[in-house]
C-alpha cells in the first residue's frame, strides 16, 4: 500500500487574482483488482448501457525497465519477445511493430488483428518528423446511415448488431504495416512473419487473461470460431492449454510471400467477403470491390504545447488526439503538479476538463473526408476560455459542446450531438529503436472477438461498424458520425507521442480502453510530465476521469475513496472496472524506461 499526502495550490492566476491553500490527504492504492464487468457511462444512449466484455485481469506488480538504446512494450510477453528480438537483428521501430502486430493477433486474438484496423504515428529519426498513419477500417460502399435502425426507426440492440457480417468494415491493419514498412522497415518484410508462423504452428499457450475473456463469452455462434475457442467437448480453452492456428499460420506465409495485396485480393480476399455475408442471422454485405479499393491515408499529426513539451497524437478520424490535447489544453492554466497525485481536487480538474472535451468530441469529431470539423478545436484561447468553466465549488454535471472559432469566409455546418458504443477491444505498442525511431500504435478489432466471426484463414473480423452512431440524427440534425459508404469511423485511440524541449522524443505511450483511452492517457501524461512519475507508476495510477457523465473512479483503488468527497462537490460517480491497458517508455539520461499496466498481461524489454 502506498499513501501520498500533499499541500494543493489550485493556481488559476490567468483566470483569477486569488489563489487558494488547499490540503487534502491521499488514500491507499489497493494491490488487486477484481474480476467483474465493466459497464459504461450514463452519457451514453440507452442502448450502449450494456456490460463490456473486455474484463480486467488480476493485478500483477511490475517493476520499471530500463534499457539503453532499444525499447518495446505490449500487451503481451509473446509479442513483446518477438519485437525485442526483431530489434535486436538490427529491424527498425515499424519492423518491430509489424512482427508484434502479427503475434498480438495470434495471442490476444480478443483485441486486435489483420482483421481490424490501427492507427501509426511514427516519428523518423534521421528526417525529425512526425508522421501519422491512419489504417482505420471503412464501411462498404453498400452502408447506409441507417444500418443499426430496426424497423422501428430506432437503433437495434448493441450485441444484435455486432454478432454476424453487419459490423464489418473494411479491415485496414495489413495495408498500414505494409506501407508503413516499405517506408521505414530494415529488414525483409517476410522475415517480420517468422515469430507469428512459428507460434500458429506450433502451438502457444493460452494465457490467463485470453482463457477468462473465452469462459466469459457467450456470442460465439458461428461453428469455425468456436471450434477454435471451445474443445471438442465444448469447453472453453483452459489457461495453460497449447493452442494452435495452422489456418492462420498458412494466410501469413502467403502475405509474407506475395505482399497486402494478397489479403486484400484473391482467395483470402474472397474468404473474408463469404465469412462477413453468408453469417445469415446478421449477414453483411462487403464486396471484393471494397476490400480492393482500400487505401490507408498519411495525414498530419495534431501536436500541442503542454508545460515545456510538445504533445502530438492522431487527428481524426481518431478523436483520441484532439480530445486528449483538448484536455490537456483546458488543463495547463491549473498548477496540476502542486495538487499531486490522486488527490481530491487533480481528479476533480481533469474529470471536469473531460467533461468540456468530450462534450465537444461528441457534437464535432468525425472522419475528415467527409466532414469539416471546426478549425478552432484546439485554438489555444479557445480552450483558456472553456477552462474558466471549471470551478472549486462544483462540477459542471454534464456539458454543453463549445463554440470553435471559425475562419470569417467558413459556413458552419449544424450538426447533432450523439455518442458512439466504442467498447474497448484493442491494444497498443510503444517502441524506440537505435536509429532514433519512434512508434506509437494503437490496434484494434472494437469489440472483445469483434464480430465474432472467424475467416477459413484463421483470424477473426472486426465489427468496427459499431463505431459510428447508431442514430443518423439528433433532433433532425445530422450526427457527424453517422454511417456513410466508405467512410472511418470515429475512434478514441490516442497514440502519443511527447516531444522534449530540445525536440527529442520524449515520451511514447497509447492505451486500450474504449472511449476511456483518452482518460488514461491523459492520467499517464499528466503523471510523467506534471507529477515527475516513473512511467510503470503513471502506469499504475488508479484510473478516473468524466466521459461527460458521471465522475468514474476505477473500484478498489484509492480513487474509489474520493467518492464521498467529490459527491459533496457535486460530481455524480461511478466506482467500476477500468481495464486500462497502458504501455509507456520514456527517455531518461541513460537511455529510457518503460512501464506495462499491472492490469494487464504486457511487459516490456530493451536492449
Amino acid at each position: 500500500m502506498r499513501r501520498w499526502g500533499h499541500a494543493l495550490i489550485y493556481n488559476r492566476a490567468m483566470h483569477s487574482a486569488r489563489d487558494s491553500a488547499l490540503r487534502v490527504p491521499g488514500g491507499p492504492r489497493c494491490a488487486a483488482l477484481a474480476f467483474a464487468a465493466f459497464a459504461l457511462h450514463a452519457a451514453f444512449p440507452a442502448h450502449a448501457r450494456t456490460p463490456v466484455p473486455e474484463r480486467a485481469s488480476a493485478w500483477t506488480h511490475k517493476a520499471p525497465v530500463a534499457s539503453r538504446h532499444d525499447m518495446v512494450a505490449a500487451a503481451n510477453p509473446l509479442a513483446v519477445e518477438a519485437g525485442y528480438r526483431v530489434l535486436r537483428q538490427g529491424g527498425s521501430a515499424v519492423d518491430a511493430a509489424v512482427a508484434m502486430q502479427l503475434v498480438l493477433n495470434l495471442v490476444e486474438p480478443q483485441s486486435s488483428g489483420i482483421g481490424g484496423g490501427a492507427f501509426l504515428l511514427f516519428h523518423d529519426g534521421r528526417r525529425n518528423r512526425l508522421i501519422a498513419y491512419d489504417g482505420r477500417e471503412t464501411a462498404p460502399a453498400a452502408a447506409t446511415p441507417e444500418r443499426f435502425l430496426g424497423p422501428d426507426g430506432k437503433p437495434v440492440g448493441f450485441f444484435e448488431a455486432v454478432v454476424g457480417g453487419r459490423s464489418v468494415g473494411v479491415p485496414g491493419t495489413l495495408a498500414l504495416l505494409a506501407e508503413t514498412h516499405r517506408r521505414h522497415g530494415r529488414l525483409p518484410w517476410a522475415k517480420l512473419f517468422e515469430p507469428a508462423i512459428g507460434l500458429a504452428e506450433n502451438g502457444f499457450v493460452v494465457s490467463p487473461r485470453l482463457a477468462a475473456l473465452i469462459a466469459a463469452e457467450g456470442n460465439f455462434a458461428q461453428t469455425r470460431a468456436k471450434a477454435y475457442f471451445f474443445d471438442a467437448e465444448g469447453r472453453p480453452r483452459a489457461a495453460g492449454a497449447v493452442l494452435r492456428n495452422p489456418a492462420f499460420a498458412a494466410t501469413l506465409r502467403k502475405v509474407a510471400a506475395f505482399g497486402a495485396d494478397a489479403f486484400y485480393r484473391g482467395d483470402i480476399a474472397r474468404d473474408i467477403v463469404d465469412t462477413a455475408n453468408s453469417y445469415e442471422a446478421n449477414p453483411g454485405d462487403l464486396s471484393l470491390a471494397d476490400l480492393a479499393g482500400y487505401r490507408i491515408r498519411v495525414r498530419e499529426p495534431v501536436c500541442a504545447k503542454y508545460r515545456a513539451y510538445r504533445v502530438c497524437g492522431m487527428p481524426l478520424p481518431s478523436s483520441g488526439g484532439p480530445t486528449v490535447l483538448q484536455m490537456l489544453g483546458i488543463l495547463e492554466p491549473f498548477d496540476l503538479k502542486a495538487m499531486g497525485p490522486l488527490s481530491l481536487w487533480s481528479v476533480h480538474f481533469i474529470s471536469e476538463a473531460g467533461r468540456l472535451a468530450y462534450a465537444d468530441r461528441d457534437a464535432y469529431m468525425a472522419d475528415p473526408d467527409f466532414y469539416a470539423p471546426p478549425a478552432g478545436l484546439l485554438d489555444r484561447a479557445y480552450l483558456e476560455q472553456r477552462s474558466q468553466s471549471i470551478r472549486t465549488t462544483g462540477s459542471l454535471g454534464v456539458a454543453r459542446p463549445g463554440s470553435p472559432p471559425e475562419p470569417a469566409a467558413t459556413k458552419k455546418a449544424v450538426y447533432g450531438e450523439h455518442a458512439a458504443l466504442e467498447f474497448p477491444a484493442t491494444s497498443h505498442v510503444s517502441i524506440v529503436d537505435r536509429y532514433g525511431n519512434a512508434v506509437a500504435m494503437t490496434t484494434t478489432i472494437e469489440h472483445a472477438f469483434g464480430s465474432h466471426l472467424m475467416t477459413a484463414g484463421g483470424f477473426l473480423l472486426n465489427n468496427e461498424l459499431t463505431d459510428f452512431s447508431f442514430a443518423p440524427a439528433d433532433n433532425g440534425k445530422p450526427v457527424a458520425n453517422r454511417i456513410e459508404p466508405g467512410k472511418r469511423p470515429r475512434s478514441a485511440m490516442a497514440p502519443t507521442i511527447v516531444y522534449d524541449r530540445s525536440g527529442r522524443v520524449y515520451m511514447v505511450a497509447g492505451s486500450p480502453g474504449g472511449p476511456a483511452i483518452i482518460n488514461y492517457v491523459v492520467k499517464t501524461l499528466v503523471g510523467v510530465l506534471d507529477w515527475n512519475l516513473d512511467p510503470q507508476a503513471a502506469a499504475a495510477l488508479p484510473n478516473f476521469g468524466s466521459r461527460n457523465g458521471a465522475t468514474e473512479l476505477e473500484q478498489d483503488t484509492a480513487a474509489a475513496a474520493l467518492a464521498p468527497r467529490l459527491q459533496a462537490l457535486g460530481h455524480e460517480t461511478r466506482v467500476m472496472e477500468q481495464t486500462s491497458g497502458i504501455h509507456v517508455i520514456v527517455r531518461t539520461r541513460t537511455g529510457w524506461a518503460g512501464g506495462a499496466d499491472p492490469r494487464r498481461e504486457g511487459t516490456v524489454k530493451g536492449n
